[in-house]
């Protein structure tokens, strides 16, 4: 068996796609995100996983106008705020929202988590990333973005204050004994006195812990420095690879990294980013990927405005016939890296640009695509995928009621939860 996810933005969804229904204005309330987990989690899915980002892109043709024009990447909502919403609607499905451990002061993150896993009975998880954009740190108050490798030094401190905050209450710190007047033991609430050299925190946090104690860490960092800190914190990690023997080399490097700084590499659960085109019969989903594919070629600039936002770097600036640029960035490097791998005889820019970025990719009927997921994950040992693509009711219920049931069939993955949090349902299995 194996664990499912949904990687997603809150964010302005398909407003211009044929299937977009009211997207141009429903991507502001939660209706359509509601929809959207009741299904997933009716399917079986662990969690759904919002991804953010705190700044206006400008990088490509050193401009905002793509962006906001075309509603790519802003406006977009802050996902924290989402998930009491979505945690009252559902009950069991986990919840998983961005914080950066860069600009998040750990008291107001720990703060922040526990409240939500007290909301969700313990189904929140926290996306840390170290935001890689000059401009999320100019909005915060830097000139310039914190070099790459030293974030993650950073980060790694952030978790640890964060936690010791987290563990700042005891179990049974709460007794509400309504006979001895007492509702929280003293003795059972420690300061934390927490120093290091980017963080200070007294605590104690003026809440207990939540049911998880400690909420679900994920992470989804592809460079070394970015694995590391995901092998050493994270309860799940976020991968994306171009093909199963890629997926199988990423988790045996997770395994090893966890190994060697203490943990189970089982307790690791790495799940794949995905692509899916799922049709009633396998001809019809391989002419839907066909169209696909070339609407893509058609439309380079948003490949070369995806690698702007992800680099930092303007790609409007490089020829697109000449030989592929070497770029080197402070930004999103593991992602860049992604971006620019020579592929299928790709020489030029134009190569690049006109191929969709690799993700695995499953094409068929459900049966088949289910059939597909199963050898792939059974040959890279990972733990499970993340669907990647467009939020609209059509294709939430393509995965959700099609593929979904075809992979409970197949005995693929969970019929039912068996824990009632979200750490619990990832270590199931």
């Amino acid at each position: 068996m194996f664990h499912m996810g949904w990687f997603l933005s809150y964010q302005v969804q398909s407003w211009r796609d044929a299937w977009a229904g009211r997207g141009s204005t429903e991507w502001v309330s939660p209706d359509i995100y509601i929809d959207m987990a009741r299904a997933l989690e009716r399917a079986g899915f662990d969690y759904l996983m919002f991804e953010d980002g705190c700044f206006v892109p400008d990088s490509y043709g050193s401009s905002r106008d793509y962006f906001l024009r075309n509603a790519s990447a802003v406006p977009k909502h802050d996902p924290l705020i989402l998930l009491a919403t979505l945690a009252r609607a559902t009950s069991h499905i986990g919840l998983i929202a961005t914080m950066t451990t860069t600009f998040y002061p750990p008291f107001i993150a720990a703060r922040l988590m526990a409240t939500l896993d007290h909301l969700s009975g313990g189904r929140v998880g926290a996306n840390l990333v170290t935001s890689h954009n000059i401009r999320t740190a100019q909005n915060y108050g830097l000139s310039e973005q914190i070099e790459h490798d030293q974030r993650y030094a950073i980060a790694g401190e952030w978790v640890d204050a964060v936690t010791a905050l987290w563990d700042s209450w005891e179990p049974g710190a709460v007794q509400a004994d309504l006979e001895s007047g007492v509702f929280t033991d003293p003795a059972k609430v420690h300061p934390v006195d927490f120093a290091g050299p980017h963080f200070r925190t007294r605590g104690p946090l003026n809440i207990p812990g939540g049911p998880q104690g400690r909420p679900v860490i994920c992470q989804a960092g592809g460079s070394p420095a970015g694995r590391d800190f995901g092998a050493r914190y994270a309860d799940t990690i976020l991968a994306q690879v171009g093909s199963v023997e890629q997926m199988k080399a990423f988790r045996e490097d997770i395994s090893e990294r966890a190994a060697a700084h203490g943990r189970d590499p089982r307790d690791v659960k790495v799940l794949f980013i995905a692509s899916f085109v799922i049709a009633d019969t396998d001809a019809a989903a391989e002419e839907i990927y066909r169209r696909q594919a070339a609407a893509t070629q058609a439309n380079i600039e948003a490949n070369l405005v995806a690698m702007s936002y992800a680099s930092g770097k303007d790609f409007a600036q490089y020829d697109l016939d000449a030989p592929i640029p070497d770029v080197r960035t402070n930004a999103a490097r593991a992602t860049t890296e992604h971006h620019l791998q020579l592929r299928d005889g790709a020489k030029t820019l134009r190569d690049i640009a006109e191929k969709p970025v690799h993700t695995v990719r499953f094409t068929g009927s459900p049966d088949t695509v289910a059939g597909q997921m199963g050898e792939a994950m059974q040959h890279a040992g990972g733990d499970g995928y993340l669907v990647s693509g467009p939020v609209n009711r059509r294709y939430i219920a393509e995965i959700a009621d099609g593929l979904g049931p075809a992979l409970r069939r197949r005995g693929l993955i969970r019929d039912k939860y068996a824990q009632p949090t979200l750490r619990g349902n990832l270590r199931e299995f």
